[in-house]
């Protein structure tokens, strides 16, 4: 590694707008975040599946027809 051309790495601490602290280490002294593992949606199973165009639905009531479709087809 060259001399002088590299940053200083640091002790970092994640802090989340939740409270939650997560240690690190980075180029930054203090990174403030707003959304982390313990309260993001997806990691929390709380996501819920925003449908505002009923996109969703039609797509079961089109996926249901071709399973029917499939199964009459198939032979016995």
């Amino acid at each position: 590694m060259r001399n002088g051309i590299h940053p200083e790495y640091y002790e970092t601490k994640i802090v989340c707008a939740c409270g939650n602290v997560i240690p690190t280490r980075s180029t930054k002294k203090e990174i403030r975040v707003e959304i982390c593992s313990h309260c993001h949606p997806f990691y929390t199973g709380k996501q819920k599946l925003v449908d505002s165009e009923g996109r969703v639905e039609r797509f079961k009531r089109r996926y249901a027809k071709h399973e029917q479709n499939a199964e009459s087809d198939a032979p016995s």
